[in-house]
């Protein structure tokens, strides 16, 4: 074997040995499994300033975001991010690009002596997401980086990367999700994200339900947090569509910035771009004497962000997009961006969902939006069987417009069929295909398209 294929092999079977792990799809409400193992590897994580990221949706772009501004500053970044897409050594990042296969493999020999301890001495063993995310803690110290950005793995209190003290912390607009782990209102789920703001650090709001507000402003004042809210402190101003994206103005906590192009669609992007401005003023300090961003600056890192899987056009005629939505208020955001963005004539649906999720809230978001739907599955165990799924999205967009099939290649292939048919009676609009409705298929899609 070549050094490239014993490399290719040892990054798999380390794969593999995470993979054997407690999943991250289980939470139990401790931090005692890596607040042991950052004790054993010497703390890590506090080895460098972060900013962490929760919310129900746009973490993952919030932190690819937040990332390109804190590179533009010259600043050595680690970026830590869940799920991956495609492979995972993606989930943690030095200088906006995700470790080689063989540095990951080096970090996690590193972190398994240390793991293999705490696994001997707690009533439970380190899980996938804890180990994943020592390492990440280690890797950033490793580098080293100058900050940190850092996205919730599930929820936030009990999240296990919330051993980290932030100076920042960013929470996304809130909804319903994982409700069998985290409650079944957005009272009880925002309680738990709140648990990221700590005594002295600044809580960056995204737009929030009323009730989720509430319960955030009440725990940042409760610990001593300064509260930057969108809307009130910054927000997007005088957005309009542009060619493969949107332009816009954001007021920042300190000062506006005009002439802001995205290579993104969708109206929360520029929502996302707006927290990820804040946070990162909020991180240089603004308003308490600190630096502040140039102008300059925030144009040309916002302009060359890149968010793969979200609402990201991988083929041309007919246009086929990806989109990682898996709950229905990202359904709902990317089902209003395609309307508004795009002008399909006739959108043929590929969705793959898992069963834990509310797969009838997000079928009910893309039901006005897509002309036809094909129900399929990915790889994983957790996916919705597809007679299930399909007997549900007969339900909502009636069987004359479901159509079914057992792989996702066979989906997508079907799509494009079914698109080409309805290219004949659309007008200057086109057609297309969008395959979503989970990470896991987003990922899975996105590997047999670009290939």
């Amino acid at each position: 074997m070549s050094v490239q294929q014993d490399i290719e092999a040892e990054y798999r079977a380390v794969e593999g040995e995470l993979l054997r792990r407690w999943p991250e799809t289980k939470m139990e409400p401790s931090l005692d499994r890596i607040a042991d193992l950052m004790d054993l590897l010497g703390a890590p994580h506090r080895a460098y300033p972060a900013i962490h990221i929760t919310g129900t949706n746009g973490k993952t772009t919030t932190a690819r975001m937040t990332d390109e501004l804190l590179r533009a500053l010259n600043l050595r970044t680690g970026r830590t991010t869940s799920p991956h897409l495609e492979e995972m050594r993606e989930r943690i990042c030095l200088d906006g690009e995700p470790i080689s296969r063989q540095r990951f493999i080096e970090v996690y020999r590193d972190v398994q002596p240390f793991a293999d301890l705490v696994d001997a001495r707690q009533p439970h063993p380190l899980s996938f997401f804890e180990m994943i995310t020592g390492m990440s803690y280690a890797a950033f110290a490793d580098a080293p980086v100058d900050a940190a950005i850092v996205e919730v793995g599930l929820g936030g209190t009990w999240d296990a990367t919330n051993v980290i003290d932030a100076q920042v912390a960013v929470v996304t607009p809130i909804s319903l999700d994982h409700t069998h782990l985290l409650g079944d209102t957005v009272e009880d789920i925002a309680w738990e994200k709140a648990g990221i703001i700590k005594a002295g650090s600044v809580a960056v709001l995204g737009q929030q339900p009323l009730e989720a507000a509430q319960v955030l402003i009440r725990h940042a004042a409760e610990v001593g947090a300064t509260v930057a809210r969108e809307g009130i402190e910054f927000g997007v101003m005088d957005r309009q569509l542009a060619v493969g994206g949107q332009q816009f103005v954001i007021k920042g906590l300190s000062q506006e910035y005009d002439g802001i192009y995205l290579p993104l669609h969708g109206a929360h992007q520029a929502h996302n771009a707006a927290c990820a401005v804040a946070a990162v003023e909020a991180f240089l300090g603004a308003g308490q004497g600190g630096a502040s961003l140039e102008p300059e600056i925030v144009r040309e890192a916002l302009a060359a962000v890149r968010s793969p899987g979200r609402l990201e056009v991988v083929r041309r005629s007919p246009t086929v997009l990806i989109d990682a939505a898996h709950n229905p208020g990202g359904a709902l955001a990317t089902a209003e961006a395609v309307a508004e963005e795009f002008s399909f004539d006739h959108l043929v649906g590929v969705i793959a969902a898992m069963y834990d999720k509310d797969v009838r809230g997000v079928l009910e978001a893309f039901e006005p939006v897509l002309a036809e739907v094909v129900v399929t599955r990915n790889s994983t165990p957790r996916s919705m069987a597809v007679p299930e799924l399909a007997a549900l999205a007969e339900e909502i967009f009636g069987p004359e417009r479901v159509t079914a099939a057992d792989r996702l290649d066979d989906a997508i292939e079907r799509a494009v069929a079914l698109a080409e048919e309805g290219a004949a009676n659309a007008s200057l609009g086109g057609v297309g295909v969008l395959i979503t409705g989970s990470v896991v298929t987003a990922g899975e899609a996105g590997r047999l398209l670009r290939r």
